[in-house]
């Protein structure tokens, strides 16, 4: 039995994941639909302030098969990635399957790096098809996806899931579905000293403040990297700037947050290049990198690579008005904002000249 001291703080009980009790409507679920409701209206926004060319069935259209690739490709990599037990690749059909025992549980497991991957592959094929240009649209996704992501971890917040190691700081919360550790190891009963968590005589297992790593992947991977983009949106110095720019800040972000994290039980560290004994609830260390740490790793090559790439690429100058749009009434001013693109591209062109 545990007694609480006002030094340890308890997750609330009032957050519950369900929605309404005995309803399979989930707070997560919903998170969701905000947080792809967010990104189409910030997407928009870019579309009409720049006057991009895409009409507004192209952009539903887009959004529609982006949506639909970010839940395949986050669910399967999921499923295959993260899920030891082969249990998703005996029997696939399980993947997309949201019931559990008879009952609707919907679709558990998301990888956020699994989502990138199918989102940034349905950009690919719904540009070549439309014929739109790709580092465009890439670029108005990036300013768009991370305000809408910082609900996706409140959500997992709201589950109790993803939390973080155990901490004696301020900032622990008791979450109820962590695991729980023994008071036989040493840390443990001193950890549980410092937050005023008192363990009986007769306690086998005791539940330990952990990091809300969740609320700091909500801060720094959704809004402060989502308020850096925005601040670029209309400064980006070649097309593919802010893709890249959003793939190595999140990287590093995600990376460094991680260390916060307690890793998948049945996943470990997957590098240790200095083999550790401590309990990965108890201390990350800096040389022991987890799944994500990985995946972030490859992120930020990936950024570095494609920043490099499309510097180069042929017509990579930004327009910052495009022409009409289809279907759009045309705004005041298009023609003398574009002169003056045209003028400040041309000085550009006559200083590299002269240089």
């Amino acid at each position: 039995m545990e007694n609480l001291t006002p030094l340890a703080v308890q997750f609330p009980s009032w957050l519950s994941p369900e929605i309404i009790p005995g309803l399979p409507f989930r707070w997560y679920g919903l998170m969701y639909i905000v947080a792809f409701g967010i990104a189409f209206l910030l997407y928009r926004k870019q579309v009409r302030e720049r006057h991009f060319p895409i009409s507004d069935d192209d952009l539903s259209g887009l959004f529609f098969w982006g949506i639909l690739a970010l839940l395949v490709g986050a669910r399967v990599f999921s499923t295959l990635i993260y899920e030891t037990r082969d249990i998703y690749r005996r029997q696939p059909w399980l993947i997309f399957w949201p019931f559990q025992n008879g009952r609707f549980i919907g679709l558990q497991g998301m990888s956020y790096h699994g989502g990138v991957i199918g989102g940034a592959l349905s950009i690919l094929i719904y540009s070549a098809v439309k014929r739109l240009d790709y580092r465009e649209i890439g670029d108005m996704y990036a300013a768009s996806i991370p305000l809408g992501y910082t609900f996706g971890r409140l959500g997992n917040f709201i589950n109790g899931e993803l939390y973080g190691r155990v901490t004696t700081g301020p900032l622990g919360i008791i979450f109820p579905h962590a695991q729980p550790l023994s008071p036989q190891e040493s840390w443990v009963r001193e950890a549980a000293e410092k937050t005023g968590v008192i363990i009986s005589g007769d306690s086998t297992l005791v539940n330990l403040p952990r990091y809300p790593s969740q609320l700091f992947e909500a801060l720094f991977e959704g809004l402060i990297l989502w308020l850096i983009i925005w601040f670029w949106r209309n400064r980006k110095p070649f097309k593919g700037f802010l893709l890249s720019l959003y793939l190595g800040i999140y990287g590093l972000f995600r990376f460094f947050i991680e260390y916060f994290r307690e890793p998948d039980s049945d996943l470990g560290y997957r590098i240790q290049i200095i083999p550790t004994t401590l309990s990965p609830a108890q201390a990350h260390p800096p040389l022991c990198f987890s799944m994500g740490q990985i995946f972030s790793l490859g992120m930020i090559v990936l950024a570095v690579l494609w920043y490099l790439i499309a510097r180069k690429l042929p017509n990579n100058e930004t327009v910052r008005i495009y022409p009409d749009a289809p279907g759009r009434s045309k705004p005041p001013n298009v023609k003398e904002l574009q002169e003056r693109e045209d003028a400040r591209k041309n000085r550009r062109k006559l200083r590299k000249r002269l240089k």
